[in-house]
């Protein structure tokens, strides 16, 4: 069990995740919290980890740290994906194991699983069949992530456990339109309309794959959860375990910043998976349930983000 003086290290503490993990430990009571940027700590390089990790020595380490993005950054940049997401978690791991971290939580993507696999999505699901081909390097580096953790578990009895958030939002998200992923997008792409009195917005795709949607201070809450109460090998999932179509989404969020305009589907664009929702059922019965819904939340995230009455 982390203490309140514990030396907890967030990888990766700027980002909309590890932004989120530091928020719950404050509010828990925390006070010896070890944050870097990325730019006085690149993760990436190997020497400048360990150098890190030998001054802090940190307890317990949150590896919230990732190169991130939605459907066309992921295409577009495939190799940067792939090299950064493995560098990054191969050296804060090994460290881990290096200077005898007590616990270590890895945090992956529901990109993970197979394209076309049965849906709700399972744990035992993974590695069943062929990824989706627009995320595949973050997928591949993500699964690395947790045979990773589970080796080290295996070989030098390394306390590292992992967990795969499904789709998240929040502050701190990222609301670049070539960059972000669909729901800081469509918040963006309706704003911006609603202010300049555009009288369409186009969205990418058909509308119809099915998303799930989790707040990002839901999923911290559940990490801090897990961090305390969860320790074996595998990954646990952790989602809301219901979904949406994007189309409803893109109404839900239209209706939220009140924009009176059309919605056009480009449906030359990619849709990406048909459908990805987690089966929280081991969260479940580890005893740990969301609590935001998501027009609540979205709503929370507008006023925050654009400042609206």
């Amino acid at each position: 069990m982390m203490q309140k003086d514990s030396r907890i290290y967030i990888a990766g503490h700027r980002g909309m995740v590890g932004s989120a993990i530091h928020r719950k430990l404050l509010r828990e009571g925390h006070d010896n919290i070890i944050v870097k940027a990325s730019q006085e700590l690149d993760l990436r390089n190997q020497q400048v980890t360990a150098d890190f990790f030998k001054e802090h020595k940190p307890e317990y380490v949150f590896l919230a740290a990732a190169k991130v993005g939605g459907i066309l950054a992921n295409n577009e940049y495939k190799a940067d994906f792939l090299y950064d997401n493995l560098m990054i978690q191969n050296n804060v791991i090994h460290q881990a194991y290096e200077y005898g971290v007590k616990k270590l939580m890895f945090l992956g993507s529901s990109c993970i699983y197979p394209k076309m696999a049965p849906q709700p999505l399972k744990e035992e699901y993974l590695l069943t069949g062929l990824l989706e081909p627009t995320n595949e390097p973050y997928a591949v580096a993500k699964i690395a992530g947790i045979k990773m953790c589970d080796a080290y578990r295996y070989q030098y009895g390394c306390n590292f456990i992992s967990v795969m958030p499904t789709n998240l939002y929040g502050p701190n998200d990222n609301y670049d339109l070539q960059k972000s992923h669909v729901l800081p997008a469509l918040i963006r792409k309706f704003h911006e309309a609603k202010a300049n009195g555009t009288a369409e917005v186009v969205v990418w795709g058909t509308g119809t794959p099915l998303r799930e949607f989790l707040h990002a201070d839901d999923l911290a809450d559940a990490c801090y959860y897990l961090m305390q109460q969860y320790n074996d090998a595998g990954f646990v999932n952790i989602g809301v375990g219901t979904d949406i179509s994007i189309a409803e989404l893109a109404e839900m969020i239209k209706d939220i910043v009140g924009y009176k305009g059309k919605i056009i589907w480009d449906t030359e664009k990619p849709d990406g998976t048909p459908r990805k929702l987690m089966d929280v059922t081991k969260l479940t019965k580890l005893g740990w349930k969301a609590t935001i819904q998501l027009k609540d939340g979205i709503k929370e995230v507008y006023k925050q983000k654009f400042d609206t009455n």
